[in-house]
């Protein structure tokens, strides 16, 4: 299979309850590890379509104390991509 290129715009995040973070190097981050995610679980049927998803809904997660920008960027991306469903 051909790899194809997809746009994934993310206009609103949220993310409540975390002290302020850098919103683009988090965004980057976020952004990196969700490349990482497609690329070795591949592209979710959600997005195999030619179509737009209007809104995900990653849920949420528990940030452990003493957590780093790029751990916490990872649960993010982890729970957006498992926002896709399959």
């Amino acid at each position: 299979m051909k790899p194809r290129d997809i746009e994934l715009h993310i206009e609103e995040l949220v993310l409540n309850g975390l002290p302020y973070v850098d919103r683009h190097r988090f965004g980057a981050a976020v952004q990196r590890e969700l490349t990482r995610l497609i690329a070795e679980r591949g592209l979710p049927r959600s997005l195999q379509q030619d179509g737009v998803i209007s809104r995900i809904d990653g849920g949420g997660f528990e940030v452990a104390p003493g957590s780093t920008e790029r751990a916490i960027a990872g649960q993010v991306a982890r729970s957006v991509y498992g926002g896709f469903g399959e």
